[in-house]
């Protein structure tokens, strides 16, 4: 028979009632809603980065940015940051101040002697005493703020506190994360004087808003199975929130606790400036007292030391918090493995 005859067009399309060719208009129109999509949503990208550009105009005019003046001073401040050079570390340690000992050769002849090291340390004097206490106020606080952040971050969720009960928690929590470390630290004043246990204080109550934050954050997003599973035996609440939800996201608030840790170090830093102590009242001081700019460019190489060194060892802590690092070992090995630079430095191949 024809093709005709058989159904079959010539152009190879079946059916010759014309279903196929019907398609063609509404593959045409979706095709068209398609780019009618893409052109809206390009306009709304244009207007949306004009509003965003016009607003940002208008905070820059408000608070009086003029690029022609930073221009025009610009040339001083290159000259001004000669005044840092060279970095003067006379007061790396007491051995260095009293011995006046300076430049790199004050790091130098401190290291060769690590008497004079433990001295600083003990006396709480020279660069080093002064970071050390920069790192204790970050690190106590961290452990301090701790237990509270815990309680209000569970508090907070509402799979434990059903709801509007646990915004009393939430509540809490963002009230302490609006209020600045160096306004807390001002705050405590009367009940610990402006110096290193105040900004201990701030540090651990600004460590308490936003891990407590994070840990609800991180509570609303576990499986549903394993608390189900928990309380089919019969568990009481405690222990549905212990083994159901804790236990899910066990790792994530260590990983979590060591990245405030990280900030907190950083803020410690900050409160200093403002009078509380460590390293960062030393940088205010040779600043804006006694206008030693090359000791106080010194102590700011100690704080880029100081936060490299935490954020280093606190992110090779994170990653052997991986799922990937959890291998089934005795505590003799990982302790053993605390002296493997490799695993450290992440340099093992894997096997």
């Amino acid at each position: 028979m024809s093709g005709d005859a058989s159904g079959e067009s010539p152009t190879g399309d079946v059916g010759g009632d014309g279903n196929a060719p019907a398609d063609a208009p509404i593959i045409d129109e979706t095709l068209r809603r398609i780019e009618r999509a893409q052109r809206v949503r390009r306009l709304l990208m244009g207007v949306g980065l004009l509003i965003l550009g016009g607003v940002t105009a208008a905070g820059l005019t408000f608070i009086g940015f003029n690029l022609a003046d930073l221009t025009r001073t610009f040339p001083n401040f290159l000259s001004s940051l000669w005044d840092f050079m060279p970095p003067d570390f006379v007061d790396f340690t007491t051995y260095t101040s009293e011995n006046d000992i300076r430049g790199p050769r004050a790091v130098y002849e401190s290291l060769v002697r690590p008497g004079t090291l433990v001295e600083s340390l003990a006396e709480q004097e020279g660069l080093v005493g002064l970071s050390v206490i920069t790192i204790a106020i970050g690190f106590c606080g961290t452990v301090l703020g701790f237990p509270f952040a815990l309680t209000f971050g569970v508090l907070g969720s509402e799979r434990v506190v059903p709801f509007p009960f646990n915004f009393v928690f939430r509540g809490t929590m963002s009230t302490i994360r609006a209020i600045p470390a160096l306004v807390w630290v001002l705050i405590y004043i009367p009940l610990a004087g402006l110096g290193p246990v105040g900004a201990l204080l701030a540090v651990a109550t600004d460590t308490v808003g936003n891990l407590g934050r994070l840990f609800t954050d991180e509570l609303e997003e576990i499986d549903d199975g394993p608390i189900e599973a928990i309380g089919s035996t019969g568990a009481s609440d405690p222990q549905r929130v212990v083994f159901g939800m804790l236990s899910q996201v066990f790792t994530s608030f260590i990983a979590w606790t060591l990245y405030i840790f990280e900030i907190n170090v950083r803020i410690a830093v900050s409160l200093g400036v403002v009078g509380a102590g460590g390293i960062g009242m030393y940088i205010q001081q040779r600043f804006f007292g006694f206008l030693e700019f090359g000791k106080g460019m010194a102590a700011i190489i100690m704080v880029i030391a100081i936060v490299l060194s935490v954020e280093m060892v606190s992110s090779r802590l994170r990653a052997r918090l991986r799922p990937s690092e959890h291998e089934s070992k005795g505590f003799l090995d990982a302790l053993g493995e605390l002296s493997d630079s490799d695993k450290w430095l992440g340099t093992r191949s894997k096997e």
